[in-house]
């Protein structure tokens, strides 16, 4: 038996990242540019929001073509690095 990790995901796959943040005029387009950097195929149909019951609060889900472990790391701490990202799940 190797002693690299084993996989637990195929790649390329599509994976949903769930993020949120409190609610600003800016927080689509600017967590969709974060999310780009890594992912420059990200369409716009692959981005949806929903506003919490308060109004308060932002959920977007993009979904991305995952290529690698590496690059879903290297989404994840751009994103909870960001100041708008409250979570990432």
């Amino acid at each position: 038996m190797s002693d690299e990790k084993q996989e637990l995901m195929e790649f390329p796959c599509r994976f949903p990242l769930k993020i949120m943040g409190e609610r600003h005029e800016a927080f689509v387009s600017t967590i969709t540019e974060v999310v780009r950097v890594h992912a420059p195929d990200l369409a716009e149909i692959d981005v949806v929001l929903r506003e919490s019951s308060g109004g308060r609060f932002y959920a977007l889900t993009v979904t991305i073509t995952a290529t690698s472990r590496q690059q879903l790391d290297n989404i994840y701490l751009s994103l909870t690095g960001h100041p708008m990202v409250k979570m990432v799940l």
